[in-house]
């Protein structure tokens, strides 16, 4: 029988990506008798999230159904700070994690810094050094830093990053990055995809959903992805389409009506992992499959101007090609012709963690609390 009552933290998840990384930190936490573990779901993306939360079989015991369409940035912050206030005064956690750069993180810091509730951020310290690059990530992450009690830092040069903001020394913890965890617990599957691919011939994986992408990088995108495809016949070309209008008009406009590019809906988290498994490589601007593509031994051409994850272009297993469509079609087609150049990038580390991310942060907790 436990001497001491038992703690209860607030996870808080707001988007597909924070869902995938929260999960096995959630479960882990679930299985700790010295915890009682809440889950509120902000879905700031509300489809996405669902369908992640029942791939890990994670039910939210508080949901905010915050998001409305075409809802800006200042009414969301507005909503979620109101709602996660009435939450704080009603939950009376002990302390409450989340995870990333969304405005989900950044209310959910603030709220708990009004309110005097210790902040757990995941995945701190990643930095591009351009406030508005990515918009409005880093500027979510550079204000959540202020804010947090426990700086979880899924690398060293995150911590780095975090010391040379002065944030003191025994508030930052080198976890590595729970999504390798969240990798790990999902790769182990054998996953059938619902997309009727040729199995003969070599698939390239694309995403792209980043705010800073939208308009015209975001149509360059889409013209080099089209170049692509037409200039490779032999090649399969699989795009999960993100749901934002901004996205997904667009990419229907642009690229509907190619024989091997395939326009499809998201991928749930599993589909999602087993795709990466059977790409030849990734040509994305998300930050989890920077953190992902790496540990398969899957290249990634990243379709930003900087990352705040320099950890895999640092290892040669990631490449900054932006969007131009030069670029873009240059590098991958060096990919598909040159198999050196593959070789070079294929090399399968993983800079982001082992899959033991988890179980370091709930030690952390555990140490402060018992």
């Amino acid at each position: 029988m436990l001497s001491h009552p038992r703690k209860k933290i607030l996870c808080i998840i707001g988007t597909r990506p924070e869902a995938i990384k929260m999960a096995p930190l959630i479960l882990g936490l679930k299985e700790q008798d010295w915890v009682e573990v809440r889950i509120l779901a902000t879905a700031q993306h509300r489809d996405l999230l669902d369908q992640t939360l029942m791939d890990f079989s994670i039910v939210p015991d508080i949901d905010l159904d915050i998001m409305q369409p075409n809802q800006s940035l200042i009414s969301l912050t507005g909503k979620l700070l109101l709602e996660l206030d009435k939450v704080l005064l009603a939950e009376k956690p002990d302390a409450v994690l989340a995870q990333g750069d969304t405005t989900t993180v950044l209310a959910a810091s603030l709220a708990c810094f009004y309110a005097g509730v210790p902040f757990g951020h995941i995945e701190a310290g990643l930095r591009t050094g351009d406030i508005n690059s990515p918009f409005p990530e880093e500027a979510n992450r550079v204000m959540t830093g202020v804010l947090a009690h426990w700086h979880f830092a899924p690398t060293s040069s995150a911590a780095e990053n975090l010391l040379a903001e002065r944030t003191p020394g025994h508030k930052v913890f080198i976890t590595g990055n729970t999504v390798i965890d969240a990798l790990h617990y999902t790769a182990a599957r054998e996953i059938s995809l619902s997309v009727p691919l040729d199995h003969t011939k070599r698939m390239i994986l694309v995403t792209a959903h980043r705010r800073e992408n939208f308009g015209q990088p975001f149509v360059d995108i889409c013209t080099a992805i089209k170049m692509i495809a037409v200039n490779n016949p032999d090649v399969e070309v699989l795009f999960p389409v993100h749901p934002n209008p901004s996205i997904r008009t667009v990419a229907y406009e642009l690229l509907g009506n190619v024989a091997n590019l395939h326009l499809v809906n998201p991928l749930g988290y599993q589909e999602f992992v087993m795709a990466m498994k059977l790409a030849s490589f990734i040509i994305s601007d998300s930050g989890g499959v920077q953190e992902e593509a790496p540990a398969l031994g899957k290249p990634v051409l990243v379709m930003r101007e900087s990352s705040e994850r320099p950890e895999a272009i640092a290892a040669g297993c990631s490449r900054l090609v932006g969007t131009d469509v030069g670029v873009i079609v240059g590098e991958a087609e060096k990919l598909l012709n040159n198999p050196d150049e593959y070789k070079k990038m294929a090399i399968g580390v993983s800079p982001y963690g082992d899959g033991k991310a988890s179980a370091r942060i709930i030690g952390v907790l555990r140490e402060h609390f018992c």
